[in-house]
């Protein structure tokens, strides 16, 4: 299937997706009785979404902040040349507290979300770790006072 097309789906499967993603851990038997249809049907049906790249394993959320991570940021990084994008992926990639990047439009190069300690600990991160990445002109850091919306596409 290529990137452009799009995956039809029952009401069925949309039933099993609104139960995954409120909870990725949610017996099939459970699920199977909300649909109406036999708990083998449900797993096959699954499989069938997962093969089809719709759907991809879960994760566990980590609670950032009971491990002292408190402060969670945005930093837009400009870089000199496009042609160094590859090379300052991979070294933001090497920086644990860097948790997405993101190739963008407009003014910046790269989009990076991070979680840090405090801001001391950003700072840090920016001064030693970021801004010393070959090809980073400059940066520009947006801080995250608190998340309001974090959720998945409605089904």
């Amino acid at each position: 299937m290529s990137k452009r097309e799009s995956l039809n789906i029952d009401g069925i499967d949309k039933i099993i997706l609104r139960e995954l993603i409120s909870d990725s851990r949610t017996p099939i038997n459970k699920i199977s009785l909300k649909v109406g249809i036999s708990g083998a049907a449900v797993h096959q049906r699954m499989k069938k979404l997962e093969s089809s790249g719709l759907i991809s394993g879960s994760h566990l959320i980590i609670n950032s902040k009971l491990l002292g991570y408190t402060t969670m940021a945005f930093i837009g990084i400009y870089l000199d040349k496009p042609s160094e994008n590859p090379e300052a992926v991979k070294r933001l990639n090497k920086i644990p507290e860097v948790i997405e990047c993101h190739y963008t439009t407009g003014n910046w190069s790269i989009l990076v979300k991070i979680l840090s300690k405090n801001n001391e600990h950003l700072m840090s991160l920016l001064n030693n770790n970021i801004q010393k990445i070959p090809g980073i002109s400059r940066t520009e850091t947006f801080i995250s006072l608190e998340q309001q919306i974090s959720r998945q596409i409605s089904i």
